[in-house]
Parts: structure tokens; C-alpha cells; sequence
């Protein structure tokens, strides 16, 4: 499942380089997001589809985290794509994602994130995202167009450029919670701890 080397180039630039100053982005049409717009307390999560440690934070942390403060609107959580290495399974993945839709984007990326391990010992990197693509709804054509398509793939890594230049991000995961920045996945604990700091409850 190829992307054009010249994406390719820019992503790893892109994940490889430095950042400038970090500033907190507005949540912006092209952010993926749950939970209350009003809430108090935004959480935005920067984190990569190939990211082991983005991984176990959603199969081991963000089903309570989500319970706890997104489904009772205590926060708005934001989620923003970021392409670590292997990049061109983190830009498949957010491709496919994408794809299936605002409505299944979550669904879509916790499926890639508990099909990681597996994936990764078995190497079958495209049947395993075509099945999660298929169980969305989506047909292998449509799996083989969105993965191939360009326009996506350079709208995609536009935006990872932003986040390490606006925001400084560097790795995955980050939390950064009303501007303040928390590096690495961090326990339910640590959230508490930091979105009671916020001015959450």
C-alpha cells in the first residue's frame, strides 16, 4: 500500500526535525473530537496509529478515561494525527479512519490500535487494515483508493507539520490539557490529577 515517496519524505521530515515554540491551537474542522465543546477542560490528545505506547494508552486507559469524563461531558477531547515510524502504517491508518468517516473514525482507530500488536508480528500490515477497513462498511476498492489517494495523504502530514511547528510536539503520545503539556501515556491517575488542575471535576 504504497504512498508517493515525496509524502513519504515530508512525513519523516516532519517527525524527525525539531519544533519551534509551542502555542495551544484553537481545535480547528480538521480536528477528531468527543465529548462537550464547552467543557472547561480540553484534552488533546497528539498520538500515532503506529505507536505501541498510543496503543496500549486506548486498550488499557482511554475506555475509562472516555467513561469517566468524555461520556459525562466534563471535557472536550480532542484527538490530533501524528506519523511516527513505521510512517506509512501510521498514514494508512489515519487514511482508512478518515475514510470510514467522522462517524466511525474512533471505532476505526481503536481497531487499529488492538490489531497493532498482531499486525506488527504478522506483517500483514495491509490485511489487517482492509479487514478493519471491510468491518466499517468499506469495499477493498475503496480501501485501495483511500490509501492511495494523495490529496489526503499531503493533508495529512500538512497537519502533523503544524503540530510540531505551532505546538511542539515532538513524540506520542502528548496530552496537552487547557495548554499544559503532559508528555508520554499517562495512568487515569495522572489525568485526574491533571484535569482537576485544569479546573475539571
Amino acid at each position: 500500500m504504497p504512498l508517493t515517496r515525496r509524502v513519504l519524505a515530508l512525513a519523516l521530515t516532519v517527525c524527525l526535525g525539531l519544533a519551534a515554540c509551542a502555542k495551544h491551537d484553537p481545535v480547528t474542522s480538521d480536528d477528531m473530537s468527543l465529548g462537550n465543546p464547552a467543557a472547561k477542560v480540553t484534552v488533546i490528545e497528539y498520538a500515532s496509529a503506529s505507536c505501541p505506547h498510543c496503543a496500549e494508552f486506548n486498550n488499557e486507559v482511554f475506555p475509562a478515561f472516555k467513561a469517566k469524563y468524555i461520556d459525562t461531558g466534563k471535557i472536550h477531547y480532542v484527538f490530533r494525527e501524528f506519523l511516527t515510524p513505521p510512517v506509512e502504517v501510521a498514514a494508512a491508518g489515519f487514511l482508512v479512519a478518515r475514510c470510514a468517516g467522522r462517524d466511525k473514525y474512533f471505532s476505526v482507530l481503536d481497531a487499529i490500535y488492538r490489531g497493532q500488536q498482531a499486525m506488527y508480528q504478522s506483517g500483514d500490515i495491509k490485511g489487517t487494515l482492509l479487514r478493519i477497513a471491510e468491518s466499517a462498511g468499506m469495499t477493498e476498492p475503496q480501501f485501495d483508493a483511500c490509501i492511495a489517494d494523495e490529496a489526503a495523504a499531503k493533508a495529512l502530514t500538512d497537519r502533523v507539520a503544524r503540530y510540531a511547528r505551532e505546538d511542539n510536539i515532538e513524540g506520542t503520545p502528548t496530552f496537552v490539557i487547557n495548554g499544559k503539556p503532559m508528555v508520554g501515556a499517562p495512568t487515569l491517575t495522572s489525568l485526574d490529577t491533571a484535569i482537576a488542575a485544569a479546573g475539571g471535576h
